[in-house]
This record gives C-alpha cells, structure tokens and sequence, in this order.
C-alpha cells in the first residue's frame, strides 16, 4: 500500500493535544521563565556591554544593540529546537504519550500539527522573554518592537518543524547531538547573531543567507534598530515556505515510522 504523501491536515482535535502540554508545562513554567530570562540577561550584560566596549560599532550601530536583535532570534531557536527534539521524542519514544493518543480519535495529523504549534509556541516564548530584557535594560525600546512577535511566531513554527522532522529519524537522543553539532552550532555562529553576515566568505554568505535563522534576524534587527526591515514579505515567505516544506516531511515521517 502507497504512503500517504499529502500535507497533513489540521484538525480541532490538535488543539486538545496543544492544550495538553500547556497544563503539563504549567507545573514547571516559572522555573523555565526565570530561565528565559536570567540566562539572555547574563549573555547580554557578559557579550553585550564587556564585549562591546572594546568593539567598535558595526554600521554605526552599538554592539549591544546589534547583538539584542541576534539574541531574540536565537532564543526563539533554541526555544524551538529543544522542545521539538528531546521533549517531543521524551512524549514519542520514550513516554509512549504519542501511542497513547493515537489510540484515542486523535490522529498522526492531529498529533503532527499540535507538537510543531506548541515548539512554535515555545520559541515565541522564549524570543518574547530576551525582548522584555532589551526593553527593561533600555537598550532598545523602539515603537517597532511590537512588531517583532509577529515575525517570531513564524520564525518559531519554522525551526519548530524543521526540529520535529529530525525527531522522526531518531531512536535515541545521542541523535540530536548530529543536528545541534552540524546545524543548529553553524547556524547560531554564521547567521549573523554575533557579526555581520556578509563580513563571512562570498560563498558562504549566499549560503547563510538561505538559512531561515538569517531570514529572521534580517527582519528582527532593523525592529530592534527602529526601521523597516527591506524585503520584508520575501523574508516571511522565505520562512513560510521552509516551516510548511519542514511540516510536509515531518508527517512523511511519522507516518513512515508510525504507519508502516
């Protein structure tokens, strides 16, 4: 019989299964907020104001400042990342929760959709928390600000898709070590969080560029900065298109390790 190649559908059923982990993630969620927060505080006080006193600005704009903008994005990431890699394959291989739901209505779309929303949701989570710590430390408190949760919601549910997909190939979580190591490591050091991009290799700046952290910190950054980011609509389809392209092979996935 011929896997099911469609894109999966989202169902009412997912936001049950949304709001099933928001009531488990209820019992710990001050301890990771105060995590949120206090850790994006100490790299930007350590990197943000040390550094940044002995680097000179960059385009004219203060090293704290350019590095804020990086930081939201890669809190979003990680925020992401980490819950849909070792804390969704904890609910699909190790506490059987997928199993459990799947035997219930509920189907592997449901499931699919509900995991990738709530990473996403994760991911604004934590960028919203590094935000909060730029504006109460007053190194940017410009009217644009308000506009970066949006563009960290689609960056979310992009890094949130890409993460899950990785966990339908694993089988132990000594796999993600070959994701974060190859991709997520290069991805935070070469996408401009800390430097400019186009200060990297010609070569390797079209190749960065095409990654969707870079995408999203070439929009976060001139909010932060107080602008309009420059091709917009082309930066947050670039991100769409990865995240539903990400959702399209996590549920081939799934449904080759769940239906074969």
């Amino acid at each position: 019989m011929a896997q099911d190649r469609s894109f999966p559908r989202p169902g009412s059923r997912s936001l049950a299964i949304f709001r099933r982990n928001l009531l488990v993630w209820r019992k710990t969620a001050w301890t990771t907020i105060m995590g949120d927060v206090l850790e994006p505080m100490i790299v930007l006080l350590a990197l943000g104001y040390g550094l940044g006193a002995l680097v000179p600005d960059i385009g004219g704009v203060p090293y704290i400042l350019f590095l804020s903008a990086g930081s939201i994005c890669m809190g979003a990431l990680y925020g992401a990342t980490f819950e849909a890699t070792y804390s969704a394959f904890s609910r699909l291989q190790i506490q059987r929760t997928w199993d459990a739901m799947l035997n219930t209505p509920v189907s592997l779309d449901d499931v699919v959709w509900a995991e990738v929303l709530w990473a996403g949701a994760k991911a604004l989570k934590s960028g919203l928390a590094i935000l909060l710590v730029v504006a109460a430390l007053d190194i940017s408190r410009a009217p644009t600000l308000l506009w970066v949760p949006p563009v960290l919601a689609v960056a979310g549910f992009t890094f949130a898709a890409m993460g899950l997909a990785v966990s339908a190939l694993a089988r132990s979580y000594d796999f993600f070590m070959y994701y974060f190591t190859l991709f997520i490591t290069p991805t935070v050091f070469l996408s401009g969080v800390f430097f400019p991009v186009e200060t990297l290799p010609r070569a390797l700046v079209a190749v960065m560029q095409a990654l969707p952290m870079a995408a999203a910190i070439e929009l976060v950054r001139p909010l932060v900065l107080g602008g309009v980011p420059e091709q917009a609509g082309w930066r947050l389809a670039q991100l769409a298109a990865t995240g539903l392209a990400a959702l399209w092979l996590t549920a081939l996935l799934m449904r080759r390790r769940f239906l074969k």
